[in-house]
C-alpha cells in the first residue's frame, strides 16, 4: 500500500553492542545483537516516506540518554528522545534539570518489564519520581505487560497530571490469540484520560515466522475501540521488529489495518498524536526548560 500520509514514527531505537547494559539481549534474538545506528535507518525512512522519529531508550542509563541526545543532535530526522532518569532517587529533579534543557528531550522510560517486582510502578519512591515528571511536563512511556496493567491504572489515578503512553499495546498475547484478559485490563486503563497507546511492537508478539495482518486485527480494533484515534500513535519498534518483519512491512500492515478510518483519524495516528504527546512541534530551538519555565 502506498504511503500518502505524513508519518512520524513514535518508537524506534539505536544501540551499540557493549556500550551500555542491554538486559534484553539474550539467546534467540541474534539479529538484534549488532549495532543499529542512524545511517542504517535513514534510507529506510526515506523509502517509506517517514518524516520524523522518536528515539526511545533501551538501557536504564543516564549515559545512554546523553548518547541518544548526541545522536539526535547529529540526525535531523530524530524529532525527540525518550530517555531515562532514576525515578527511585531523591535526585531525580537534578537529572531532569540536566535533560529538559535539551530541545529534543521529550520523555522518560524505564525497562519495567525487567523489574522482578510487578508493582514497581506504584512503589512510593517511584510514585514520587512520577510526580516529578508531571511537574516538569515530561511524559512517561509504559513498557509493560498484562501483569503490570493494574499497577499502571493505579499510577494513572495517582498522577492525573502525568501523560502516560503504553508501549506496544502492553504486548498482547497475539501468537496465542488470547484476547479477553488483555482486552479487559486495557479497557480499564483506557478509562484514564491521561493514558495514550502506541500501535507498535505487535509483529513480535505474533508468530514471527508466519504472522498476518488478520492476526493483529482483533487486538488493534480493541485498542481503537477503547482509546479512540485521539490517543493512539504509530511506532515501528525498529530494529526490534526485524525479528518478524521489515520496517516497510510493519508500516504497510498498520496502514492496511487503519484504512477504513477517516483521513483525519489516520493523520492523528500516523503523525498528529505523536506531535501532541511529545510536543514535537513547533520545530524550533526551544528546550522544554525554556517552554515551561522549569528552574534548576
Amino acid at each position: 500500500m502506498e504511503n500518502d500520509l505524513l508519518v512520524i514514527d513514535s518508537h524506534q531505537h539505536f544501540w551499540q553492542v557493549g556500550r551500555f547494559d542491554y538486559p534484553w539481549m539474550t539467546p534467540g534474538v541474534e539479529v538484534l545483537c549488532q549495532d543499529y545506528l542512524p545511517p542504517a535507518l535513514e534510507p529506510i525512512l526515506k523509502r517509506c516516506g517517514v518524516e520524523k522519529t522518536v528515539l526511545v531508550q533501551a538501557s536504564n542509563s543516564l549515559e545512554e540518554t546523553r548518547w541518544l541526545l548526541s545522536l539526535a543532535d547529529r540526525s535531523p530526522f530524530i524529532a525527540g528522545v525518550v530517555g531515562w532518569v532514576d525515578l527511585t532517587t531523591e535526585h531525580v529533579g537534578r537529572q531532569l534539570d540536566e535533560f529538559v534543557r535539551h530541545a529534543k528531550f521529550k520523555g522518560v522510560r524505564h525497562l519495567v518489564e525487567s523489574e522482578p517486582a510487578d508493582d514497581w510502578l506504584i512503589q512510593p519512591r517511584v510514585l514520587d519520581g512520577m510526580r516529578a515528571l508531571a511537574a516538569y511536563g515530561v511524559p512517561y512511556d509504559l513498557l509493560v505487560h498484562i501483569r503490570h496493567l493494574k499497577c499502571a491504572k493505579i499510577l494513572s489515578e495517582n498522577c492525573p497530571g502525568l501523560r502516560l503512553v503504553i508501549d506496544h499495546m502492553a504486548k498482547p498475547p497475539i501468537a496465542r490469540n488470547e484476547l479477553d484478559e488483555w482486552a479487559r485490563q486495557i479497557k480499564e486503563l483506557a478509562a484514564s484520560a491521561n493514558v495514550w497507546c502506541k500501535l507498535s511492537g505487535l509483529v513480535t508478539e505474533a508468530n514471527w515466522a508466519n504472522w498476518s495482518v488478520e492476526d493483529l486485527k482483533p487486538f488493534v480494533n480493541t485498542a481503537l475501540e477503547y482509546f479512540g484515534p485521539q490517543r493512539m500513535m504509530f511506532g515501528s519498534d525498529w530494529p526490534v521488529c526485524l525479528l518478524a518483519a521489515s520496517y516497510h512491512r510493519v508500516l504497510e500492515a498498520f496502514q492496511y489495518l487503519l484504512v477504513e478510518l477517516s483521513d483525519e483519524d489516520r493523520n492523528r495516528i500516523f503523525a498528529g498524536n505523536a506531535n501532541e504527546l511529545y510536543q514535537l512541534q513547533p520545530q524550533d530551538s526551544l528546550s522544554l526548560w525554556e517552554r515551561v519555565g522549569v528552574r534548576a
